[in-house]
């Protein structure tokens, strides 16, 4: 039986002894999940996915819930935005469910096999991790994306979602666990952190007693430093999305307006969204004034510096916080720099190691912006909100990793597992 999500009882000693238990049960649930075997994981996502459309009456409700509450608090347009719930979106859950569970089991894979001169064969085998806890903010699709990505790469899931979205993820919850249910699997491979009290992070980033193998936070700056300032398990991070497009002399104008105007506006509140764009001081003054209207026209508000301000009076004054501000809003700095190594420069020193983009002709140009940005994703031509995990190829996606060890870029299958070496001998024996 799954653990009960309890909503009232939030003192200090049930909060203990619900999260104890909650890591207890998830530890038990990793097991029986790792020897689980492809076939009984993709009847749950599929049954998952026929109770979130067959729950969407319930999700909307719990939605409505939030959204009320987020208003009444004051919450920006942006907010709102990532914590609303629709059908078309509760379809779009359930069809990424499906999608995860059409993409390649990755445990069990062999990776790498070779033979030594003595006649053993060693293999390289994908396995588990084993209990992932996520902490993340209101996105409640992020509880399905997640839930259903741990499950499928054999691993148990503690969920710790933004309070604003608690309600949503409780009736998304249900819906995975049904699922689970259905397939002969436990309700406890994917759980959710029963109460919005934060004591209950901490408990998470101590590890639950041994209970939970690694952290991974999404969200903003305070939420990311916070988790790797405390935790004491292996940390994922995945950092805010201070996202960069550089627009260079030989970009083609046409091609730089497009992607400059998507990159910020086709949904500003995603951590792929464009946050500066930098422009090449040698086609400022033909280019500058066609982007900053194309964005202004699209609905956007455009900040930067003197230099930018001098060639077109419509941009509003920048400050020095706004080159490391991750707005998630209508609101995108710009400004002008020397070249792609002024760019380079800008990114090097603003950026969070997340997305960025480089626009021109110039394939040298862009070779040198490719391999000098330092960034878990850089793209050349292409707009920053293909900073995707479904837009890779992976289906669904943990976050954007932004660190450099184990995982990197869009979090799958495949970076949810380790690999342990198997090896396989005759009676050798060492000398």
């Amino acid at each position: 039986m799954s653990v009960a999500v309890d909503y009232e009882d939030n003192t200090a000693s049930a909060i203990a002894q619900q999260m104890a238990e909650t890591g207890r049960a998830a530890r038990a649930a990793a097991a029986e999940l790792a020897i689980a075997g492809t076939r009984p994981k993709n009847d749950a996502l599929a049954a998952m996915a026929g109770h979130l459309r067959a729950g969407e009456a319930e999700i909307l409700a719990g939605n409505e819930r939030d959204l009320v509450a987020a208003r009444k608090a004051g919450r920006n347009a942006a907010f709102i935005d990532r914590l609303t719930l629709n059908a078309e979106r509760v379809e779009a859950m359930a069809a990424g469910l499906e999608a995860i569970r059409d993409l390649d089991d990755p445990v069990g894979t062999v990776t790498e096999t070779f033979e030594r001169p003595n006649g053993l064969r060693i293999e390289r085998t994908r396995v588990p991790i084993g209990v992932i806890g996520i902490i993340y903010e209101s996105r409640p699709n992020v509880t399905a994306d997640a839930g259903a990505l741990c499950m499928k790469s054999g691993n148990a899931v503690i969920l710790r979602g933004g309070s604003d979205s608690f309600h949503s993820s409780a009736a998304i919850l249900a819906c995975l666990q049904a699922g689970l249910r259905d397939a002969g699997l436990s309700g406890n491979a994917i759980q959710m952190v029963p109460t919005t009290d934060r004591s209950a992070v901490g408990m998470m980033l101590e590890g639950l007693n041994g209970c939970i193998d690694v952290i991974v936070p999404r969200g903003g700056k305070s939420l990311v430093g916070r988790v790797e300032e405390e935790a004491r398990v292996p940390v994922f991070s995945h950092l805010e999305g201070l996202c960069h497009v550089y627009i260079d002399g030989a970009a083609d104008p046409a091609m730089a307006r497009d992607i400059a105007v998507n990159a910020k506006m086709r949904r500003t509140g995603i951590c792929g969204a464009a946050e500066t764009l930098l422009v090449d001081s040698a086609c400022a003054r033909t280019l500058l004034p066609d982007l900053t209207g194309a964005l202004i026209e699209a609905g956007c508000e455009v900040r930067g510096d003197t230099d930018t301000r001098e060639i077109d009076p419509r941009i509003a004054p920048a400050t020095e916080d706004d080159w490391s501000t991750e707005y998630l809003d209508a609101i995108i700095s710009t400004r002008i720099v020397d070249g792609v190594g002024g760019a380079i420069s800008h990114i090097a020193g603003y950026g969070s190691n997340h997305t960025d983009c480089i626009v021109t002709s110039d394939n040298a140009t862009a070779e040198r912006f490719l391999r000098e940005v330092d960034s878990a994703i850089v793209l050349h031509n292409a707009s920053t909100q293909f900073a995707d995990g479904g837009e890779f190829g992976m289906g669904a996606e943990i976050g954007i990793a932004t660190g450099k060890l184990h995982a990197r870029g869009p979090v799958g299958l495949e970076q949810l597992t380790t690999f342990k070496y198997v090896v396989r001998g005759s009676g050798q024996t060492r000398p």
